[in-house]
């Protein structure tokens, strides 16, 4: 499993991720207080992370348009 991007839809006190694989396939969706979002992404190793307006949907629809 090699995640290549990530969006992360913030709110106030949760917030919600969506990581994507090489093909476009979410890979995980998880909801994170802000300590187990920072716990969860300090040691990963992608390309790209998306704020707010890029969710989960924003993100496929980019790794969609990639080559």
């Amino acid at each position: 499993m090699q995640i290549v991007s990530v969006g992360i839809d913030l709110g106030k006190t949760t917030f919600h991720l969506a990581a994507l694989g090489v093909a476009g396939k979410v890979l995980v969706r998880k909801k994170f207080t802000q300590r187990q979002l920072l716990t969860y992404t300090a040691n990963m190793q992608i390309s790209l992370i998306g704020l707010e307006a890029w969710s989960a949907f924003s993100c496929t629809r980019v790794a969609e348009a990639r080559p």
